[in-house]
């Protein structure tokens, strides 16, 4: 089984997303910066609540999280796989360069 990358580009999330078996988004910001922009289907579990909302997490489903510019998100899916979730990803540059790269219709912040 091949290893999967830490961190994948806003071009390979937003095919991913368009496939037959999308991963699960996860958005690890606050609740503020999810009202304020968001990417479509994603579930905000902010970074510091992540810990004790595991529970709602399918480690077997691949998971791709996300954050304004990908330190969060890096971290979040660094802590997830100690956890034992082995597909997970983070967007590198976050939602700031999913919205510049992908979907320029975004509000950027």
């Amino acid at each position: 089984m091949t290893e999967v990358p830490l961190e994948l580009g806003p071009e390979e999330l937003s095919e991913l997303l368009k496939g037959p078996s999308p991963p699960f988004l996860l958005d690890v910001r606050e609740p503020m910066e999810h009202a304020h922009v968001k990417i479509e289907g994603s579930t905000l579990v902010p970074l510091n609540d992540l810990p004790r909302r595991l529970g709602e997490l399918d480690p077997a489903q691949p998971l791709v999280a996300y954050c304004h510019h990908g330190v969060r998100s890096r971290h979040a899916a660094l802590w997830l796989r100690a956890q034992g979730f082995t597909h997970v990803q983070s967007l590198a540059g976050g939602i700031d360069a999913w919205s510049a790269r992908v979907d320029p219709s975004l509000p950027r912040y």
